[in-house]
């Protein structure tokens, strides 16, 4: 089953995890990943990499829709059901406007549309104050996993050489 990436999972790679400095590695099993058509991410997530100016846009520049999936008519269609459930759930408006002008949006459609499991380092969180991924996930039966579950699910190794 294919993954579809959070901008958290990049961000946080970059910043915490697997720094280009230290472990290259990562970056190059995304590579790889997606040249197997198992890990992808979506166009609205490189818009929000690529407003920065570090080593991370620079690599998001250099994918290009092979690796962030745009929308399509099915995306498109599946808008309509991710927006209607995250309207019925009692969040305040300010969360849903701020949810349905942001690449989750997008995301939860394109996983919806196309059956990817979606991988972020949020959490479904008791709130009304912020839509969170996993939430939508969870209401609208995609699967959700951390970008840990998803390098262990697919054996990613990252060794030294001898």
């Amino acid at each position: 089953m294919p993954y579809l990436l959070d901008a958290n999972v990049f961000i946080q790679a970059k910043n915490l995890h697997y720094g280009f400095d230290f472990c290259p590695a990562f970056w190059d099993w995304l590579e790889v990943a997606n040249g197997r058509g198992i890990v992808f991410s979506i166009e609205k997530v490189k818009d929000e990499l690529t407003a920065g100016n570090d080593e991370l846009s620079a690599w998001v520049e250099q994918r290009g829709e092979d690796f962030f999936l745009p929308p399509d008519p099915q995306v498109i269609s599946a808008f309509g059901s991710v927006s209607e459930w995250v309207m019925k759930q009692g969040y305040e408006q300010a969360a849903i406007t701020t949810f349905l002008q942001v690449a989750d949006y997008y995301l939860v459609a394109h996983a919806l549309a196309h059956n990817y499991v979606v991988v972020t380092h949020e959490v479904p969180a008791p709130t009304i104050r912020k839509v969170k991924i996993p939430n939508v996930c969870i209401g609208l039966g995609i699967r959700h996993i951390t970008p840990f579950e998803m390098l262990r699910r697919e054996g990613a190794r990252f060794v030294l050489e001898k």
